[in-house]
């Protein structure tokens, strides 16, 4: 399921050339992966309510044009590759005229609150399922 979160770039995203920093795309990363996990019934409240964290363990980020204030963002989010321990997702970013501003992946891991690694397919197997059916279609 591959979804799509729009960003409206705000004056105090950019520097001082009038273009958005850099930093924020990685922002835009984390809310159009929060706003997937929602849309698939998996919201971070949720996880978190169940003992289930997803540390960032790796971003990988391809910059291809600028953005200024007011342009608005789309960001195209889809499980890349799902192995049961490890998660990677990918975000493609376009803008308004469906030119590709930014590319990305960021891998995450699972742990529970004592900072172990869980084994999602045998303590939290519905969530595995979702994952693993999406990372198989490529959505």
């Amino acid at each position: 399921m591959s979804e799509v979160y729009r960003h409206t770039v705000q004056y105090y995203e950019t520097d001082k050339m009038g273009i958005t920093h850099h930093s924020n795309y990685i922002r835009w990363m984390e809310e159009a992966r929060v706003d997937f996990l929602a849309r698939i019934g998996w919201d971070y409240a949720k996880l978190e309510a169940l003992g289930i964290f997803s540390p960032v363990v790796s971003i990988e980020c391809k910059y291809k044009l600028s953005t200024r204030f007011s342009d608005v963002v789309s960001i195209t989010t889809a499980i890349e590759e799902f192995k049961g321990v490890k998660l990677k997702i990918r975000y493609i970013m376009t803008d308004e005229e469906g030119k590709t501003v930014f590319e990305g992946k960021s891998e995450h891991c699972f742990l529970n609150d004592k900072g172990f690694v869980i084994r999602l397919n045998k303590e939290y197997p519905d969530f595995y399922r979702t994952l693993a059916e999406l990372a198989e279609n490529g959505r």
